[in-house]
């Protein structure tokens, strides 16, 4: 039984941890993204490449690129993939991005057994939904070197919502139970200083009572209400 468990292993989930990489990058038409695909020490040596994910019941590989050897750069078309094997890293470059780069596209490596791979997805948003950029006239041209520098590196676009989403949660909970405990001090608080009331009430009640009571009855007999009485052996 546990070799069966070993040998499904070994096939369903192969080189688990060998590439690691963004799960995602996204970019708006016209722009230049760009990712890195680490791999293990042991695949130093092996072929990488870069393809689009295609087929609907069994994956395949379309438009597969390779990387050259070390230090080379290999360019298909408004792609490019370098293998720097001293970082461990696959390095892609998407120039000039259309809607039709949007899909599904595989990080791979090849090596006997099946292929170590990861899957990337990649989103391209309409460049009419691009939000304006907005510059003082007297630092745009000090600017504009810039954003031609800036725009010319590769961008990785990690979405900020899923890396939020748990911290806005959690302080939405901090800040309920810090409410519901301020709620019940308060309400405490509230109750003691009512029933504070009421024993004052109820002591100058008695009080006005039994001064009344005193004041229709004569002196010896108000003295001796007012006054404490001892009881001998």
């Amino acid at each position: 039984m546990r070799l069966l468990l070993l040998l499904w292993g070994c096939l369903v989930l192969p080189g688990y941890e060998a590439l690691e990489g963004p799960k995602e990058i996204s970019g708006f038409e016209g722009d230049t993204v760009s990712l890195r695909c680490t791999y293990r020490e042991e695949l130093r040596d092996h072929r990488k490449y870069w393809c689009r994910k295609g087929g609907i019941l069994f994956s395949r590989c379309s438009g597969t690129i390779y990387a050259g050897k070390e230090g080379q750069e290999t360019t298909e078309g408004r792609v490019s993939i370098h293998d720097s094997r001293q970082e461990l890293s696959l390095i892609v470059t998407l120039w000039n991005l259309t809607l039709q780069d949007a899909g599904k596209y595989w990080c791979g490596v090849e090596k006997r057994g099946p292929d170590e791979s990861l899957l990337i997805s990649l989103f391209v948003f309409p460049g009419s939904s691009r939000p304006p950029k907005q510059l003082d006239s007297t630092s745009a041209e000090d600017a504009s070197p810039a954003l031609s520098s800036s725009s010319s590196k590769p961008r990785v676009s990690i979405p900020m919502v899923r890396i939020l989403a748990p911290v806005l949660v959690l302080l939405s909970l901090l800040s309920a139970a810090g409410l519901i405990t301020f709620s019940s001090h308060l309400l405490l608080w509230r109750k003691e200083a009512r029933q504070a009331m009421e024993t004052q009430r109820n002591e100058k009640v008695y009080l006005s009572h039994l001064n009344h009571r005193t004041s229709e009855l004569d002196p010896e007999e108000a003295f001796e209400i007012s006054s404490p009485t001892f009881l001998s052996d």
